[in-house]
């Protein structure tokens, strides 16, 4: 069972535009061509951000059209917030505030020994790595730039923090990087 951080950037490392907008990422390539097919076989939790929640409320329609359903997700999932938010119909959802420990250790117990994903965003991720949850991160980088934005991983991680473990391409719009995050850093 990992903690990972599974996502899509841009080559010079944003999640997403300012604004929150992932439009730029869905032109550059087929999602069933990458590892997510077989990774969200293997995902028992979700831990997700406020913004990517608002997200998936504001793009409901866009989400029913390519999912079928306005949440497209089975697994229980944590929304990490400081501010109230409206339940979509249908999904299990569990509202999260303050440190990533005390709402992890519920979601490995919901996961039953698959994996959890930390689905987003990059400060999101950042505080499960500064925690030493973290296990480890897959990135499909993209081939656009976006200048400014919402950024992969907001923190330093020097050497020795990851190794990589797998490199590959995925049609000619990205680069899909896995790492293991080190536990034994300084």
């Amino acid at each position: 069972m990992k903690t990972q951080y599974y996502t899509s950037s841009s080559l010079d490392g944003f999640l997403a535009t300012e604004d929150d907008s992932l439009e730029w990422l869905f032109p550059l390539g087929d999602i069933n061509e990458t590892s997510y097919p077989s990774f969200i076989e293997g995902v028992g939790a979700i831990a997700m951000g406020s913004s990517t929640y608002e997200w998936i409320l504001r793009n409901a329609g866009t989400v029913s059209e390519q999912t079928g359903t306005a949440w497209p997700y089975t697994q229980p999932t944590w929304v990490f917030t400081s501010r109230e938010l409206p339940k979509i119909e249908g999904a299990n959802v569990t509202f999260a505030n303050g440190d990533v420990r005390a709402a992890h250790s519920q979601m490995l117990a919901a996961a039953s020994g698959r994996n959890v994903w930390v689905m987003g965003g990059g400060g999101l991720a950042a505080q499960f790595y500064d925690a030493g949850l973290l296990d480890e991160i897959t990135v499909q980088i993209g081939s656009a730039t976006l200048g400014s934005g919402k950024p992969l991983f907001p923190r330093r991680l020097l050497s020795p923090g990851l190794a990589l473990i797998s490199a590959t391409r995925v049609g000619t719009g990205f680069a899909e990087l896995t790492y293991s995050v080190l536990k034994d850093r300084h």
